[in-house]
C-alpha cells in the first residue's frame, strides 16, 4: 500500500491541504494581495482630492493615506513572503483550477449574483433590485418545493419593499427609486 502525501496546516484556516494546492494557496495569495494593493493605490491617490481646510494644517486626506500606505506596505510584506513559498512549491496537477472552481460554484455564483445586483440598484431602484436579487438566491440555494418557494416569496417581498418603506417614512432617507418608483 502506498501511503497518502504529506498534509499541512494553512495559515489562513484550520483545513488541512497536500502537496498540489500549496502552490496554488501561494499563487492565490500574491493575486488577491496584489489587487488589495492596487486598490488601496487607488485610493490612496483619490484620498489626496480630499477637501483641505484652515483648521486641519495636514488636510483631510493625510490620515486616511497615511492608513492606506500602511496597508500597502503590509500586503506588500505578505507578497514577498508568498512569492519565496510560491517559488518553494512544485507545480500544481493540471486541472486544479477548473477543481477549484466546481467546488466553489455556489459561493462564486453568489458573488456574481451580489455584483449584478450592485449595478442593478440604482437602474431598477431599490425595491425590485432586491426583490429580484433576494428570489434569485433563494432559488440558487436550493428552494424548490411549493411552499419553501411561498416563503421565499414572502421574505423577498418584506425585505425589498419593507426596507424601503423603512428607510422612506421611518428614517427619511431616500432610497434609489429606478424607473417605476
Amino acid at each position: 500500500m502506498s501511503s497518502p502525501a504529506p498534509l499541512q496546516q494553512t495559515r489562513s484556516s484550520d483545513r488541512v491541504v497536500d502537496d498540489d494546492t500549496r502552490r496554488a494557496n501561494a499563487h492565490a495569495h500574491l493575486v488577491l494581495n496584489g489587487a488589495l494593493v492596487a486598490l488601496f493605490a487607488a485610493l490612496f491617490v483619490r484620498a489626496g482630492a480630499l477637501p483641505s481646510s484652515m483648521w486641519e494644517p495636514l488636510g483631510a486626506g493625510s490620515f486616511p493615506r497615511l492608513i492606506l500606505g500602511v496597508l500597502m506596505l503590509i500586503n506588500l510584506s505578505i507578497m514577498a513572503q508568498e512569492w519565496r513559498r510560491y517559488r518553494a512549491e512544485t507545480a500544481a496537477a493540471p486541472g486544479l483550477v477548473r477543481r477549484w472552481l466546481w467546488r466553489y460554484r455556489l459561493a462564486l455564483g453568489m458573488l456574481a449574483l451580489f455584483a449584478l445586483y450592485i449595478v442593478g440598484v440604482p437602474l431598477l431602484g431599490f425595491r425590485l433590485a432586491s426583490l429580484s436579487f433576494l428570489v434569485l438566491a433563494q432559488l440558487a440555494l436550493g428552494v424548490r418545493r411549493p411552499r419553501s418557494l411561498a416563503i421565499a416569496a414572502v421574505i423577498a417581498v418584506t425585505f425589498s419593499f419593507g426596507i424601503d418603506w423603512l428607510f422612506r417614512d421611518i428614517f427619511i432617507i431616500s432610497l434609489p427609486r429606478g424607473p417605476f418608483g
